[in-house]
């Protein structure tokens, strides 16, 4: 199929999480949604505890994220670890720099926003990955890898046209055009090591 890419790429993080990970469809968000998503979670998981999930969200599911803890918050009082943030070192609070980290059961919650999400599945409803990042304590390995080949992680190539790189110089040009580029560019692959060991939810 023709994607008009100029080089081939293998399959992303998505496609590699959504061929093992556990699905939730939901009208609407609520505390609920996030306790069974949760739960999975940890059942997947080495422990119940310890563990650092992180959601990354389209725009309509971080709104509606912000205004489900604000209102969980505001009407039952809610204190202590529930929702702690360990990136503040402080409860959450609710206004401008809303809900990104706290910890909810023993483990770390995350919620990253990306903008990609909503170019892809729309910014009419909900979409959310959620990914346990929590890391091998045997072998070390990462939960998330990106792999190169040797030396092609960062290439630059030059498109020189008439006049040269500085606009005067004389020689064979790639280009009948008075003006030339810099092309930066590199071969990557990104590995998802325990795809099963994710969560994707999205609003219908």
């Amino acid at each position: 199929m023709d994607t008009n890419r100029p080089i081939y790429i293998s399959d992303g993080l998505i496609p590699q999480v959504e061929a093992f990970a556990s699905k939730y469809a939901y009208n609407k968000l609520t505390i609920n949604v996030f306790k069974t998503i949760l739960r999975t979670l940890n059942e997947k998981a080495e422990k119940p505890t310890g563990n650092h999930y992180i959601f990354i969200v389209n725009e309509k599911a971080w709104d509606d994220v912000q205004d489900l803890l604000e209102t969980h918050l505001a009407q039952y009082h809610t204190d202590g670890t529930y929702l702690w943030s360990a990136k503040a070192g402080d409860y959450v609070s609710v206004g401008a720099k809303g809900f990104d980290t706290y910890n909810y059961g023993g483990n770390s919650i995350s919620f990253k926003v990306d903008r990609t999400l909503t170019r892809e599945y729309g910014s009419e409803k909900g979409f959310m990955i959620a990914l346990d990042l929590t890391g091998d304590k045997t072998s070390a390995q990462p939960p998330i890898a990106l792999f190169t080949l040797k030396g092609g992680d960062m290439i630059s190539n030059k498109y020189v046209g008439v006049g040269g790189l500085n606009g005067l110089s004389s020689g064979e040009v790639s280009s009948p055009v008075a003006g030339s580029k810099l092309i930066m560019w590199g071969y990557s692959s990104l590995a998802v090591f325990n795809p099963y060991k994710s969560y994707i939810a999205r609003e219908i």
